[in-house]
């Protein structure tokens, strides 16, 4: 992965059109990590997803300041390829939420992972974008 960047500055890159083109290079700045589909899906994928992680607000679950985003294109032996994005600590590089999309392993479009108990369950899942985000940009991460 490059440089790591806050969420608040690959927001504004995404909304600025720098995440736009569809070269490998341009795809893996803004944050691709590991994939299984084609080169040439990585922009579509990152559009979709940065249309979701730009609606993230100051003061919920994430600190858009010390937080960076990645991304995965996931190939379960037994399942279609899925995405999820990361988002990570920028000083410690731990990782502190998945977020799954399409994922047929869960019973929801968007479920959710979290550090605090080892990735083992989910912690919030929905079919709902709307939901997702809501539930987000909520400060409490339980709820």
């Amino acid at each position: 992965m490059c440089k790591e960047i806050s969420m608040k500055d690959w927001v504004e890159r995404f909304n600025d059109g720098i995440h736009a083109s569809s070269d490998v290079q341009t795809q893996i700045e803004a944050g691709w990590y590991d994939w299984f589909c084609k080169d040439s899906s990585l922009a579509n994928k990152t559009r979709r997803m940065g249309n979701i992680i730009k609606q993230i607000k100051p003061g919920g679950k994430v600190d858009l300041d010390s937080s960076f985003v990645w991304f995965k294109n996931n190939c379960p032996l037994d399942a279609p390829l899925y995405d999820d994005f990361r988002i990570a600590d920028i000083n410690s590089d731990s990782t502190l939420l998945v977020i799954q999309i399409d994922n047929r392993a869960n019973e929801c479009r968007y479920t959710v992972f979290d550090r605090l108990n080892d990735f083992k369950t989910q912690v919030f899942g929905s079919n709902s974008k709307k939901e997702f985000i809501q539930w987000i940009n909520k400060l409490n991460r339980n709820k």
